[in-house]
C-alpha cells in the first residue's frame, strides 16, 4: 500500500519537495494510516508534517479520548499535533445546519487556521477509494452539477494552498490491512455503523455488491473520476470563452443576455450556468443540484417576458425581456427629483449624466433621442429630472394624444429594474418633456428663429 500511495502522489504531482503538509487526523483507520505513511515518506519528499485534530464534542468523553489518542500517536511519531475542541452542537443550533454540515464547516475552518499558522501549502485528507465510490453513486442518485458527478477531486484549491487526497488509490480493506500490519489500533466512530445516514446505507448495502462483481471496483471509479475532471476542465474553458460574450459582471450580480445565450450548445449552457453560480456563491450550497440547472434553463426558454426564481441561500434570478439578472440583493432604487441648472453637468444615480447648455442659434446638427432642444419661452422653468411615478403620461412629439410612460417602457422592452432608474425630464409645472433615449414630447423646440435655446444631452459617464 505504501508503494501505491507513493506512485499516486507522483502520478498526480500532489506534493512539491520541501513542503509543509497539514494532515487531518480523526484517529480512525483512514487518517491514521495516512499519517503513518507520510511519516515514512517525509524524508523522501523532504516534508514538514503537522497533524490537525478536531473534537466536535458530539460524543462527550469518547471523542475527548479520541483527541488524547491522536496526540499520543503523534508524539510517538515525533509529529507536531494541533488539536482543538469545538462546540459543534452549539454552532449547529446557531447556523441551522445539519450535524454533518456543521461539523465539516468547523473542521475545515480549523484546518485553514493551522495551514496559515505553519505557512502550509497542503492539507492532506484520508478519503479513500471506497469513499469515492459512495460519493459518485450518491451524486448520481441525488443529482449534482458538472464536476460533482466526478466525485472527490484528487487535488483542489483550499485557502492559500491545496487539499490533496493521496488514499483515493486504495480501498478501505487495504487500509484496514495496513493498520493491522503496523499495529496502529485506530479508533472507531460508532455513528459510521448507523444506517440513518445515506452514505452508510451505500457503504453497507451497495458497495459490497459492486465489490463482488469486481474486487478492484474502486480503481474503475477513480479512473472515471479523473476522466470527468479532465473533460470538465476542457468544456469549462470552452464555456468561459463563449460566456464572456453574453454576460456582464457587476458588483454582487451578473446579467445575462438571454437570446444570445440560447444559441450556445446545451452542454455549454449548463456549464455556463454552473460558472455563474460558482462566481456568485462563496461556497456552493449542498442542496444545489442539477434540478436547479434544469429549471433555470426551462425558465430561460419560456415565452413569458418576466419572472423570478429563488435559489438556495437567497440567490434571486430575475428575468425581464432579454435580460436575466443573478443577484443576492433586492433590486431597489430610491426615488429622486433634481433641479437642472443651466448650464451644468448633472450626474444621475444610474451612471449617466444630463449636460445642459445654452445655444444662441437652433442646433440643426443635433438629432437623436439622446438630445432634447428647448425653447425657454414655451416651457415653465426651472427644469427637473426625476424617477417615474404611477400614472405618468406624456404628449408624444408629432401626435395630439398622450401615452403612459409605463407603456413606452413596455414597448421598448426596458427591464423592470431599469425602469425604476430611468430619468424623466419635466418642466416647472410637471409637464413631461423628455424620456432620454426613448421618446420626445411635443414640447421640443421646432421654431428655428429664436435667439436662445436650452440643449440637453444624455450621456454615460
Amino acid at each position: 500500500m505504501l508503494e501505491k500511495v507513493r506512485l499516486f502522489l507522483k502520478k498526480h504531482d500532489l506534493l512539491a519537495p520541501n513542503s509543509t503538509v497539514v494532515i487531518g487526523v480523526s484517529g480512525g483507520p483512514d487518517s491514521l494510516a495516512l499519517l503513518h505513511i507520510f511519516s515514512k515518506l517525509r524524508n523522501e519528499f523532504q516534508l514538514h508534517i503537522i497533524a490537525a485534530h478536531v473534537d466536535h464534542m458530539f460524543r462527550g468523553q469518547q471523542s475527548e479520548e479520541d483527541m488524547k489518542f491522536v496526540k499520543h500517536f503523534c508524539a510517538e511519531l515525533g509529529i507536531i499535533c494541533e488539536a482543538k475542541q469545538i462546540n459543534v452542537p452549539e454552532f449547529q443550533k446557531r447556523s441551522r445546519l445539519s450535524a454533518q454540515a456543521a461539523a465539516r464547516e468547523c473542521r475545515y475552518h480549523f484546518f485553514e487556521e493551522v495551514m496559515k499558522k505553519y505557512s502550509a501549502r497542503y492539507l492532506a485528507l484520508g478519503h479513500h477509494g471506497d469513499d469515492q465510490i459512495e460519493t459518485i453513486l450518491m451524486r448520481l442518485v441525488r443529482g449534482s452539477i458538472g464536476r460533482g458527478y466526478g466525485g472527490i477531486p484528487v487535488k483542489r484549491k483550499f485557502g492559500l494552498g491545496y487539499i490533496i487526497r493521496p488514499l483515493l488509490s486504495v480501498s478501505r480493506d487495504e487500509i484496514e490491512a495496513y493498520c493491522e500490519e503496523h499495529q496502529l489500533q485506530p479508533r472507531y466512530d460508532p455513528s459510521n455503523e448507523k444506517n440513518n445516514y445515506t452514505r452508510n446505507r451505500f457503504r453497507h448495502y451497495v458497495v459490497p455488491l459492486l465489490k463482488k462483481e469486481n474486487p478492484n471496483v474502486h480503481e474503475r471509479f477513480q479512473h472515471y473520476s479523473e476522466m470527468v475532471a479532465e473533460d470538465e476542465a476542457f468544456l469549462e474553458e470552452l464555456t468561459l470563452q463563449t460566456l464572456n460574450k453574453v454576460i456582464r459582471r457587476q458588483q454582487g450580480k451578473i446579467t445575462l443576455q438571454i437570446e444570445p445565450f440560447k444559441t450556445i450548445p446545451k452542454p455549454l449552457q449548463r456549464r455556463g450556468i454552473q460558472l455563474i453560480l460558482n462566481y456568485l456563491y462563496r461556497d456552493i450550497p449542498p442542496d444545489l443540484s442539477s434540478i436547479h440547472i434544469s429549471s433555470l434553463l426551462t425558465f430561460l426558454d419560456r415565452k413569458c417576458p418576466s419572472g423570478r426564481l429563488d435559489f438556495p441561500n437567497g440567490l434571486k434570478i430575475i428575468r425581464s425581456y432579454d435580460i436575466c439578472t443573478f443577484t443576492f440583493q433586492e433590486e431597489r432604487m430610491d426615488t429622486y427629483r433634481f433641479k437642472i441648472e443651466v448650464p451644468s453637468v448633472l450626474s444621475l444615480p444610474n451612471g449617466y449624466a444630463i449636460i445642459s447648455e445654452v445655444w444662441e442659434h437652433y442646433p440643426k446638427e443635433l438629432t437623436g433621442n439622446d438630445v432634447f432642444i428647448i425653447d425657454s419661452e414655451s416651457v415653465s422653468l426651472p427644469l427637473y429630472v426625476r424617477t417615474r411615478r404611477a400614472g405618468d403620461r406624456m404628449t408624444l412629439k408629432g401626435t395630439d394624444g398622450t401615452k403612459k410612460i409605463k407603456d413606452i417602457f413596455i414597448d421598448a422592452k426596458i427591464p423592470l429594474a431599469e425602469r425604476e432608474r430611468w430619468p424623466i425630464v419635466e418642466d416647472g409645472i410637471g409637464n413631461i418633456l423628455w424620456l432620454p433615449c426613448l421618446k420626445k414630447s411635443s414640447y421640443e423646440a421646432t421654431d428655428i428663429t429664436k435667439k436662445r435655446y436650452i440643449v440637453l444631452h444624455y450621456k454615460e459617464q
